[in-house]
Protein backbone atom coordinates (compact mmCIF):
# COMPACT_ATOMS: atom_id res chain seq x y z
CA UNK A 1 0.00 0.00 0.00
CA UNK A 2 1.34 3.44 -0.86
CA UNK A 3 1.40 6.54 1.27
CA UNK A 4 -1.08 9.38 0.89
CA UNK A 5 -0.92 12.99 1.96
CA UNK A 6 -3.31 14.20 4.63
CA UNK A 7 -3.86 17.58 6.21
CA UNK A 8 -4.92 17.96 9.80
CA UNK A 9 -4.75 20.40 12.66
CA UNK A 10 -3.26 19.07 15.88
CA UNK A 11 -3.36 21.22 19.00
CA UNK A 12 -4.09 24.25 16.83
CA UNK A 13 -1.15 23.67 14.48
CA UNK A 14 -1.64 22.68 10.83
CA UNK A 15 0.24 19.67 9.46
CA UNK A 16 0.59 17.96 6.09
CA UNK A 17 1.79 14.40 6.44
CA UNK A 18 2.66 11.47 4.20
CA UNK A 19 1.02 8.46 5.84
CA UNK A 20 -0.09 4.94 5.16
CA UNK A 21 -3.89 5.40 5.07
CA UNK A 22 -4.56 2.51 7.47
CA UNK A 23 -1.93 3.59 10.00
CA UNK A 24 -3.47 4.19 13.38
CA UNK A 25 -3.92 7.81 14.43
CA UNK A 26 -2.17 6.87 17.68
CA UNK A 27 1.00 5.85 15.83
CA UNK A 28 1.03 8.92 13.59
CA UNK A 29 0.67 11.21 16.61
CA UNK A 30 3.44 9.46 18.53
CA UNK A 31 5.87 8.62 15.74
CA UNK A 32 5.48 11.33 13.11
CA UNK A 33 4.44 14.26 15.26
CA UNK A 34 6.39 13.20 18.38
CA UNK A 35 3.34 13.76 20.60
CA UNK A 36 4.08 10.96 23.04
CA UNK A 37 1.64 12.07 25.73
CA UNK A 38 -1.02 9.95 24.07
CA UNK A 39 -0.38 6.43 25.37
CA UNK A 40 -1.05 2.95 24.06
CA UNK A 41 -2.58 0.73 26.68
CA UNK A 42 -4.47 -2.15 25.14
CA UNK A 43 -4.46 -1.34 21.41
CA UNK A 44 -8.08 -2.51 21.24
CA UNK A 45 -10.09 0.56 22.26
CA UNK A 46 -10.89 -0.84 25.70
CA UNK A 47 -8.70 1.18 28.10
CA UNK A 48 -8.90 4.84 27.01
CA UNK A 49 -5.15 5.53 27.39
CA UNK A 50 -5.01 6.69 23.77
CA UNK A 51 -7.96 9.10 24.04
CA UNK A 52 -7.81 12.29 21.97
CA UNK A 53 -10.43 14.86 21.04
CA UNK A 54 -11.26 14.56 17.34
CA UNK A 55 -13.48 17.27 15.89
CA UNK A 56 -14.94 17.96 19.32
CA UNK A 57 -15.56 14.34 20.39
CA UNK A 58 -13.35 11.98 22.36
CA UNK A 59 -12.13 8.90 20.48
CA UNK A 60 -9.71 6.04 21.06
CA UNK A 61 -6.91 6.91 18.65
CA UNK A 62 -5.78 3.27 18.48
CA UNK A 63 -8.99 2.48 16.57
CA UNK A 64 -8.94 5.37 14.09
CA UNK A 65 -7.27 4.89 10.69
CA UNK A 66 -5.42 8.11 9.94
CA UNK A 67 -7.10 8.35 6.53
CA UNK A 68 -10.35 9.13 8.37
CA UNK A 69 -8.92 12.26 10.00
CA UNK A 70 -7.97 14.13 6.83
CA UNK A 71 -9.10 17.72 7.39
CA UNK A 72 -9.88 17.16 11.07
CA UNK A 73 -8.93 19.03 14.23
CA UNK A 74 -7.34 16.96 17.00
CA UNK A 75 -6.48 17.85 20.57
CA UNK A 76 -4.00 15.68 22.45
CA UNK A 77 -2.94 15.97 26.07
CA UNK A 78 -0.14 18.29 24.92
CA UNK A 79 -2.74 20.74 23.60
CA UNK A 80 -5.07 20.86 26.60
CA UNK A 81 -3.26 23.70 28.37
CA UNK A 82 -3.36 25.80 25.20
CA UNK A 83 -7.12 26.12 25.55
CA UNK A 84 -6.52 28.40 28.51
CA UNK A 85 -3.03 29.83 28.20
CA UNK A 86 0.13 28.10 27.02
CA UNK A 87 1.83 28.94 30.32
CA UNK A 88 -1.00 27.70 32.56
CA UNK A 89 -2.31 24.17 32.97
CA UNK A 90 -5.97 23.45 32.35
CA UNK A 91 -7.97 23.28 35.62
CA UNK A 92 -8.34 19.51 35.19
CA UNK A 93 -4.59 19.03 34.78
CA UNK A 94 -3.85 21.17 37.83
CA UNK A 95 -6.47 19.34 39.87
CA UNK A 96 -4.94 15.96 38.97
CA UNK A 97 -1.62 17.26 40.31
CA UNK A 98 -3.10 18.85 43.42
CA UNK A 99 -5.33 15.91 44.39
CA UNK A 100 -3.19 12.91 43.40
CA UNK A 101 -5.23 11.89 40.37
CA UNK A 102 -2.12 10.82 38.45
CA UNK A 103 0.19 8.01 39.41
CA UNK A 104 2.00 5.93 36.77
CA UNK A 105 0.80 8.21 33.95
CA UNK A 106 -0.48 5.63 31.46
CA UNK A 107 -4.19 6.40 31.93
CA UNK A 108 -3.76 10.04 32.92
CA UNK A 109 -3.87 11.64 29.45
CA UNK A 110 -7.07 9.79 28.57
CA UNK A 111 -8.67 10.55 31.91
CA UNK A 112 -7.78 14.24 31.62
CA UNK A 113 -9.14 14.48 28.07
CA UNK A 114 -12.37 12.68 29.05
CA UNK A 115 -12.80 15.12 31.94
CA UNK A 116 -12.00 18.15 29.78
CA UNK A 117 -14.52 16.97 27.20
CA UNK A 118 -17.16 16.51 29.91
CA UNK A 119 -16.58 19.96 31.41
CA UNK A 120 -16.71 21.64 27.99
CA UNK A 121 -20.11 20.04 27.37
CA UNK A 122 -21.36 20.27 30.97
CA UNK A 123 -19.58 22.73 33.31
CA UNK A 124 -21.62 21.59 36.33
CA UNK A 125 -21.74 17.78 36.05
CA UNK A 126 -23.28 15.55 38.69
CA UNK A 127 -21.26 12.76 40.29
CA UNK A 128 -23.07 10.34 37.99
CA UNK A 129 -22.11 12.45 34.95
CA UNK A 130 -18.45 12.33 35.98
CA UNK A 131 -18.53 8.57 36.54
CA UNK A 132 -20.16 8.06 33.14
CA UNK A 133 -17.67 10.33 31.38
CA UNK A 134 -14.70 8.47 32.87
CA UNK A 135 -16.18 4.99 32.39
CA UNK A 136 -14.26 4.37 29.15
CA UNK A 137 -10.90 4.82 30.86
CA UNK A 138 -9.23 2.11 32.89
CA UNK A 139 -6.68 2.69 35.66
CA UNK A 140 -4.60 0.07 37.42
CA UNK A 141 -3.00 2.33 40.04
CA UNK A 142 -5.34 4.70 41.86
CA UNK A 143 -8.53 2.81 42.50
CA UNK A 144 -10.31 5.71 40.76
CA UNK A 145 -11.21 7.72 43.87
CA UNK A 146 -8.35 10.21 43.52
CA UNK A 147 -9.13 10.59 39.81
CA UNK A 148 -12.81 11.14 40.57
CA UNK A 149 -11.98 13.63 43.36
CA UNK A 150 -9.64 15.48 41.00
CA UNK A 151 -12.42 15.97 38.46
CA UNK A 152 -14.88 17.04 41.17
CA UNK A 153 -12.38 19.66 42.39
CA UNK A 154 -11.71 20.86 38.83
CA UNK A 155 -15.43 21.62 38.51
CA UNK A 156 -15.11 24.12 41.35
Amino acid sequence: MSKSEIALKVNGQSHRLEVFPMARLLDVLREQLQLTGTKEGCGEGECGACTVILDGRIVNSCLVPVAQVNGSAITTIEGVAHHVNAEQLHAVQQSFIDHGGAQCGICTPGMVLAAVDLLERNPQPTEADIRTALAGNLCRCTGYMKIFESVVQACK
